[in-house]
């Protein structure tokens, strides 16, 4: 009986959910991970079957740094962000584009789901400018071709929905005069969720969501309105590479998407404990 007071419980979210989308940031430790990778793609598979519209963004900060450690190029960093001259962008592209984003669509079809590999240029789908150079700690920083998101080409997801793909992006923007940009794969997560009027916006990760100790697992924050992130922050409770996710997804919130999560991708099925159990995984975050 176990099996179908699951089954049970899932229903009302499934209903809630049908012809809904969903917006997937997949990275971290489940992108790596033979097992996680599958289980990944199989419970994204499932929600296609039960009538959702998943889309994919994928980061490969790890695979992109390993790759150019195999050709002899260095990877700059400053203040924890990659710099990218026109060598390194060339070396993201070939990653991200032709191998990441393949690998997963290929392992979306293994589980019988229609996918399809989209790069951010294909069909200017993520236009975007070059970011400016900023101050970092009083430090003048200009991290070369890495840009930010201006506007999401809507019509050609749309058109690959409709047609049941599970579309599957590269976070790479294309800019006014042809040139390929950077982008944080969660801001354009974010950017492509609030486009597509997103459902939610889940974010994997490596942790279990928010800790209101870093060091305490157990002490995980279910919950967190817009209204208590700058306190959150202030406090220390979100804070490193929490942030930018955390702002990312405050920003999917005020631009119309219903919740965002960030769950742990090393957990198997996280993705279907979070959307079709009343009691969820790890922290959403709502109005």
């Amino acid at each position: 009986m176990k099996d179908i007071d699951v089954l049970i419980e899932a229903l009302p979210y499934i209903k809630k959910f049908h012809g809904k989308k969903i917006l997937i940031k997949y990275g971290g430790h489940a992108m790596v991970d033979e097992e996680a990778k599958s289980s990944i793609a199989r419970d994204i598979v499932l929600l296609k079957y039960v009538g959702m519209k998943p889309l994919i963004v994928h980061g490969g900060g790890p695979e992109i740094s390993r790759s150019m450690d195999k050709l002899g190029k260095e990877s700059k960093f400053i203040k924890g962000l990659r710099v990218t001259d026109e060598e390194t962008m060339e070396i993201i592209e070939m990653v991200l584009v032709g191998k990441v984003s393949t690998d997963i669509v290929s392992e979306l079809i293994r589980h019988d789901g229609q996918a399809i590999s989209l790069s951010g240029k294909d069909s200017s789908l993520i236009f975007a400018h070059k970011t400016d150079a900023k101050k970092i700690d009083e430090e003048l920083v200009d991290l070369g071709l890495v840009g930010e998101v201006d506007c999401i080409n809507t019509e050609l997801l749309e058109m690959f929905l409709d047609n049941d793909y599970i579309p599957v992006i590269s976070p790479v923007g294309i800019a006014k005069d042809g040139t390929s940009l950077n982008l944080n794969a969660d801001t354009a997560a974010g950017e492509v969720a609030s486009a597509i009027d997103s459902e939610k916006l889940i974010i994997l990760t490596d942790v279990p969501g928010v800790l209101r100790d870093h060091s305490d697992p157990d002490s995980l924050i279910p919950k967190i309105s817009v209204s208590e992130v700058p306190s959150l922050i202030e406090e220390g409770i979100i804070s490193g590479g929490m942030i930018p996710k955390i702002e990312t997804c405050v920003k999917a919130i005020e631009n119309g998407v219903e919740s965002c999560h960030i769950i742990d991708g090393r957990k198997k099925h996280s993705l279907l404990l979070e959307v079709f159990t009343t009691e969820g995984i790890g922290t959403m975050i709502t109005k």
